[in-house]
């Protein structure tokens, strides 16, 4: 009976481990894609929005780019810094009288 309990005690450990370097992994591949360059249907996927608001977005300056031989292109971390910027969560309440 010991040796059940030791061994579910290792296999516990081992999870955990690789719990651990999957989460590590992720972190890394996350980190890697915010310098990469994604191209107008990415941006509109990944946004929701029409290739006219798009461009809308480039002209005014809401999304910054590159354009290389008339394609344009976005960095993923600029798509998300406009995401965290324009957050808003309704059930967030600031109450200064507390």
């Amino acid at each position: 009976m010991t040796e059940i309990i030791d061994l579910l005690l290792a296999l516990s450990q081992e999870i955990k481990d690789i719990k651990t370097r999957i989460e590590l992994i992720r972190a890394s591949r996350a980190e890697c894609l915010k310098d990469t360059w994604i191209d107008n249907q990415d941006v509109m996927q990944m946004l929701h929005i029409s290739q006219r608001t798009l461009q809308t977005f480039r002209t005014n300056g809401t999304i910054p780019y590159s354009k290389v031989q008339g394609k344009f292109y976005y960095k993923v971390s600029d798509i998300e810094e406009l995401l965290q910027s324009n957050y808003y969560n309704p059930n967030f309440k600031c109450d200064g009288n507390k």
